[in-house]
């Protein structure tokens, strides 16, 4: 999706389209009393309203329809292309559930909002998805960075925190991107005690009502290193064996990926419903693998496996970590894993037990424990020097949910 801009309103325009008449006197009363809101309505259904509406110079969009009626998500498709990425649109329906929701998020709508609403939620929520007259830049998304890990124990958690931290130092003097680490095993996540922090999501708290998750909610569900690295993070709860519902799961993640710059996930081995979603809208895919023959062979089939499953994107690469090489050795060779897994392959993570334990220990990056380490430094070849490290402001986003034609199909 090339970034744009929109056009810069004089005023904050708010345009609704509803055929309720109570939901159009709320509306009118709650943005009637300010000056500095130009408040349009249209009465009447989406379908009946879509060709001739005007959004050219409006701030937000919202939209009150029938989620039940065909011939009004029609209408929605169709006003959402014509606008694409500005202004936000805001659903507003009646009910609320998986296919409503799945298809909404595939409109790439801004938010939703379930009825009855009060004026005071209407107003948070079209604050929220506005940038307002002063920064004139749609919004846009996080580039992705996702890795998962072939077997147990390969190390993916040390090179998620270390990737993160490269990402949000990769402006150098200037402000530091924004950037944040999403731990996905909600289970045994070992990223908040990796980096010595407190895990504050709680989807349990979420999953009744998925359309309260809001920019203010993940901002009370995120954990902050003393580096400025955001992380969203669960409690570990080795015990307890659930799958959440992956509508909420994927709403989490398109929050996040639409309010960073810099996003990068840490997977758990398990597939669940919500990865095919994480795995397509991924700007850089790597499968992580030790340096064993068992290793190689299981990093192989899961290449195999994502491409026969998703197709030709993403594209999944390779890193061995751990590796040494030595003379005269018999252990695996730089050409053995070239060979074993061809184009896959990525890079090489160099084994350093020692300076690993210490900074997971201490709860803090590598670079901390000792600058210009060789982890450190082949990490940000492969991560910063291929030139797919850019701000999304400067360069393609890949839409995280704009890719789920095949979450939740199978």
């Amino acid at each position: 999706m090339q970034i744009g801009q929109n056009p810069t309103p004089t005023s904050t325009r708010v345009v609704i389209v509803t055929a309720d008449d109570a939901f159009e006197r709320s509306a009118r009363e709650t943005f009637g009393t300010s000056s500095a809101i130009d408040l349009t309505v249209a009465s009447g259904t989406l379908a009946e309203n879509c060709a001739t509406l005007d959004v050219s110079d409006a701030t937000v969009v919202v939209v009150d329809l029938d989620a039940g009626r065909p011939e009004e998500m029609t209408a929605l498709a169709r006003l959402m292309a014509r606008i694409g990425d500005w202004p936000p649109v805001i659903a507003i329906t009646q009910v609320f559930d998986e296919s409503v929701a799945r298809t909404l998020l595939q409109m790439r709508t801004a938010d939703f909002l379930v009825k009855p609403i009060k004026p005071i939620d209407l107003v948070r929520a079209c604050a929220r998805v506005a940038k307002g007259p002063a920064t004139g830049v749609a919004p846009t998304e996080a580039q992705i960075y996702t890795f998962l890990p072939a077997v147990g124990g390969a190390g993916v958690t040390t090179l998620s925190v270390q990737t993160a931290m490269l990402l949000m130092r990769s402006a150098g003097p200037r402000a530091k991107p924004s950037t944040c680490l999403v731990d996905l095993d909600f289970q045994h996540g070992s990223v908040a005690d990796y980096l010595d922090l407190e895990p504050r999501l709680n989807l349990a708290e979420i999953e009744p009502r998925p359309d309260r998750l809001d920019r203010q909610l993940l901002e009370v569900m995120l954990s902050y290193h003393d580096s400025g690295l955001a992380v969203v993070a669960a409690p570990n709860r080795p015990a307890e064996m659930r799958s959440f519902d992956p509508d909420v799961v994927t709403r989490l993640l398109d929050l996040v990926s639409t309010n960073f710059e810099y996003v990068v996930f840490d997977m758990p081995r398990t597939w669940f419903s919500w990865t095919d979603s994480v795995l397509l809208g991924s700007n850089k895919l790597f499968v992580v693998s030790e340096t064993t023959v068992p290793g190689l062979r299981h990093a192989k089939q899961l290449v195999s496996a994502i491409q026969e499953r998703l197709g030709d994107e993403p594209k999944p690469q390779v890193i061995v970590n751990r590796f040494t090489q030595k003379m005269f050795s018999t252990s695996l060779r730089l050409g053995d894993l070239r060979q074993a897994l061809g184009d896959a392959f990525a890079a090489v993570i160099p084994n350093d037990y020692n300076l690993v334990r210490e900074a997971i220990d201490r709860g803090v990056p590598l670079d901390e424990v000792k600058p210009g380490n060789k982890i450190s430094a082949e990490l940000k070849k492969l991560v910063l020097e291929t030139g797919d490290a850019k701000p999304a402001a400067e360069g393609k986003s890949a839409p995280l949910l704009s890719k789920l034609k095949l979450s939740l199909a199978r």
